[in-house]
């Protein structure tokens, strides 16, 4: 690839840093299984002059979902899990007439007809007799259940985060150990993701905590970038949730992803089937259907492109690309999510950096 080209998609970067549009950056780009491009450009946290480095690690928020969708996957080939099984066959509360149909490929690829608008129904469950550790994962998705879909499930796209949390917790109940634990042990352990987690709290990252950005929501009055959460901060939610929660650094992310361009392998080390990547990566609703432009998929867990990229974004800004034409991965990681990020103008220029 062009050094040259790729050095103008670093000042994109160092521009957008300079004008305050972006408060930091981690980029990593690779091309046939190699990294060519891994640069860390502003800051961490501004306030205490603390630079952003290529080992930063990242709130990956929805970027958490492929991870759930693999880990629903290994199950599935373990055959403690099948793509069509009803939800309700795991959970009893999921047993009626609005969520009854609702099988487990609708929840991946978001067409369960679920219109729950929030991460979890408020209030959490209250500790009880009956549930002393309540809230958990499990407890909250079997809550979905009472509320079922709006419309069939299987006839339409909405992205939906109760249908991802209800996935981490049938990884729970069919591989019978909590899913941060399951996908550390089969996912993250396997590939050598060391810094991948699902809680921000210190003594579930292995002491690592401070080595995780701050998060920049909003401007001040004056325009600079006030945090919004700061290492050390209580996570958003009290329990390990699926649909986002995954901390990650973009060497670990660039291996997960390197693993689905060589079909589900990596280093030896096989995870997934090549069918069963290629599955998940293939489209299986489609998610612009009133668009007259290109359409879009939603696979099981990955968002599909007309032209095969895969692709997931997370809400806190990160943004991850696999091109399987091209060989290529492309990572473009900030805490700045309401900011100018020119992930688009950058993509453009990293394809033109691919020399033939």
């Amino acid at each position: 690839m062009s050094a040259g080209v790729l050095a103008g998609g670093i000042a994109l970067y160092e521009e957008a840093i300079a004008r305050g549009d972006l408060v930091g950056a981690v980029v990593l780009v690779a091309k046939d299984g190699k990294v060519v491009l891994h640069e860390a450009l502003g800051w961490r946290d501004k306030a205490r002059g603390i630079p952003m480095e290529p080992n930063t690690m990242f709130r990956m928020a929805s970027n958490t979902k492929p991870v759930v969708a693999t880990g629903v996957a290994m199950l599935v080939e373990d055959g403690k899990l099948a793509w069509h099984d009803l939800v309700r066959e795991y959970m009893g509360s999921w047993d009626n007439y609005r969520a009854g149909f609702i099988n487990i490929g609708h929840l991946l690829s978001h067409s369960s007809g679920l219109r729950i608008p929030t991460l979890f129904l408020q209030p959490y469950m209250r500790p009880s007799a009956e549930h002393p550790d309540a809230p958990t994962l499990q407890l909250e998705a079997a809550r979905f259940g009472t509320v079922g879909a709006e419309v069939t499930p299987g006839t339409s796209y909405r992205y939906n985060n109760p249908g991802y949390n209800t996935l981490g917790a049938l990884i729970e109940i069919a591989s019978g150990m909590p899913m941060e634990e399951y996908v550390d042990r089969e996912l993250y352990a396997p590939l050598g993701m060391h810094d991948s987690y699902h809680h921000e709290v210190d003594e579930k990252m292995d002491g690592k905590l401070d080595r995780m950005s701050v998060v920049y929501y909003r401007r001040d009055d004056e325009g600079g970038w006030l945090p919004g959460w700061t290492p050390g901060d209580s996570p958003q939610v009290p329990f390990v949730r699926a649909s986002g929660g995954m901390i990650s650094t973009a060497r670990d992310y660039a291996v997960f992803c390197q693993m689905f361009l060589n079909g589900g392998v990596y280093d030896g080390q096989r995870i997934i089937s090549e069918e069963t990547a290629a599955l998940m990566t293939s489209p299986k609703i489609r998610t612009n259907p009133d668009s007259e432009g290109p359409p879009s998929y939603y696979g099981y867990g990955w968002s599909v492109a007309a032209d095969g990229v895969f692709s997931h974004g997370g809400s806190d800004g990160t943004n991850a690309f696999v091109d399987p034409a091209n060989q290529l991965i492309v990572l473009v990681f900030t805490q700045t999510p309401g900011g100018r990020n020119p992930v688009r103008r950058f993509l453009t220029l990293v394809n033109q950096a691919i020399e033939g």
